[in-house]
């Protein structure tokens, strides 16, 4: 199978993220997307302002129910941390021999991508499917072109940080967040 990975804190799971997920399937022809939530991020790794990783894997879960091409993923939690690409990458690679993983990222991580550990690695031996976001600019890397791929998708204006910002503000999340999600964050008072 085809395997889009989309990494990401999803603190929380919003809209833009699912519909992302939708049109890579279709645009990056993929068999899958698996939201692989990250215990850890290394370039945010003070964890400030961040539910806990099983509260954002379920609300991953709650936002994916109905969308069984569109995966949650806890497999980073077993690795360690904080959570590197190129580990989990060479991990996926060992459990799952016969699948191959199309890295999904935005323009904002793209423009930084030679910050990731291992960036050239991952240039060289993986596919990365880059989506527009926050008006980065999106620049092929030089020897690179061949496996990094850009698709014209329509820009999200939500962030999951405005999300966070509206829970605490008791603003309505109609639209923002799956039903499924909003009801859960209010349930369970997360975010406040």
């Amino acid at each position: 199978m085809r395997i889009g990975l989309f990494g990401g804190s999803f603190n929380p799971i919003h809209n833009g993220h699912v519909m992302l997920g939708e049109l890579m399937l279709e645009h990056a022809g993929l068999d899958e997307v698996w939201y692989v939530v990250s215990p850890l991020n290394p370039l945010k790794n003070d964890g400030r302002n961040q539910e806990a990783e099983e509260t954002r894997l379920h609300l991953v879960e709650l936002a994916l129910k109905d969308k069984p091409r569109l995966k949650a993923s806890d497999y980073e939690f077993k690795l360690p941390r904080p959570s590197y690409t190129w580990n989990t990458l060479q991990n996926l690679k060992q459990d799952y021999p016969e699948d191959e993983f199309v890295l999904i990222i935005g323009g904002d991580n793209w423009e930084h991508f030679d910050r990731w550990a291992h960036y050239e690695d991952i240039l060289r031996e993986y596919e990365i499917a880059v989506y527009p976001r926050g008006g980065a600019e999106i620049k092929q890397p030089p020897g690179y072109a061949k496996g990094v791929n850009v698709y014209d998708l329509p820009l999200f204006p939500i962030s999951s940080t405005e999300v966070r910002e509206m829970v605490h503000k008791r603003a309505s999340l109609a639209y923002i967040v799956p039903d499924a999600v909003a009801e859960e964050i209010e349930k369970y008072s997360f975010y406040r």
